[in-house]
């Protein structure tokens, strides 16, 4: 017998805020299978706002109100029956995002939940990456986010370490990332990494996909250190201007790109890692998983 249902999650984020659609496969004696239905993407960049001014300027609530009214009939029209809505780093930091949840609670009935860094990282830990490692490897799993990045240690397909450091690519935009905290990644990593014989790095976040997309390469085969560096050098030689027209990067991912990449960098780096695989998943894809298996709370539609 075949039962199919559909889940939501939306991840509201510091750089963009996302609606997931998934379809839930069940049938009799097999595994549950989740395909991805539809996925939308609005890139309203919250963090612009609070991690310069603290709070959530008005013009960017009415985008997050009109988002969410948006994302409210589209899980209507699919019909989703249950959904979870998470907000990151820079709902987290804004002095006003209590009244915000609210406000768009009251106008589209979305209940929104902000979760921390560890929750984050579990979230996103709950997605398919078993499927992608090789359990007889160890690898640091890097999550790059607007406001935040989620750092993991797995040896021998279990985690065995996390954490989630408060660089990610608006701050670093904004330049609002200070020494320190680099220095107490670094030592993080170089600490956490140093008694494994051999790191490879796991790549998450929207940057990465498009460099692993540009690449050209097949999924399942990993960049090496070397190209990601060449691809950092020659992003640095364009102008933003010319990232868009002449690299066809849309606006809101030509800027992003290059503090992104800076941080998968500096993680192969200090880890000692030669090869970085993209699997292409992401909080969106632990939030269905996580409603599915009810190891968080969820709405009913």
């Amino acid at each position: 017998m075949l039962k199919i249902q559909k889940y939501a999650a939306i991840d509201i984020g510091s750089n963009a805020v996302r609606l997931l659609i998934s379809n839930i496969i069940e049938q009799n004696n097999k595994s549950v299978v989740f395909k991805k239905n539809s996925l939308v993407r609005v890139p309203i960049r919250l963090g612009a706002d609070v991690f310069i001014n603290g709070k959530i300027s008005e013009f960017n609530q009415q985008r997050m109100l009109d988002t969410m009214t948006a994302f409210s009939l589209l899980m209507k029209s699919h019909g989703v029956s249950r959904y979870k809505a998470c907000a990151t780093s820079a709902m987290r930091e804004a002095s006003n995002s209590a009244d915000l949840t609210k406000r768009i609670f009251n106008v589209c009935g979305i209940s929104i939940d902000i979760i921390g860094g560890e929750e984050e990282a579990a979230i996103i830990a709950a997605t398919d990456l078993n499927t992608y490692i090789d359990p007889n490897k160890t690898y640091l799993f890097v999550d790059v986010g607007g406001g935040s990045t989620e750092f993991s240690i797995i040896h021998n397909g279990e985690k065995v370490q996390s954490k989630s450091f408060r660089i990610g690519t608006v701050r670093l935009l904004n330049d609002i990332v200070k020494k320190e905290v680099w220095d107490q990644l670094e030592h993080w990593i170089k600490e956490n990494t140093q008694n494994y014989y051999k790191i490879e790095l796991i790549g998450s976040g929207g940057n990465i996909n498009k460099i692993f997309k540009i690449s050209g390469k097949d999924l399942g085969k990993p960049l090496t250190y070397f190209y990601l560096t060449t691809y950092y050098k020659m992003l640095q030689n364009y102008s933003y201007e010319e990232r868009i027209t002449e690299l066809n990067l849309n606006q809101d991912r030509a800027d992003v790109i290059i503090p992104a990449t800076r941080i998968y960098l500096s993680a192969m780096k200090w880890s000692g890692a030669k090869h970085i695989y993209v699997p292409k998943i992401g909080l969106s894809d632990g939030i269905i998983k996580s409603v599915y298996y009810e190891t968080v709370t969820s709405v009913s539609v």
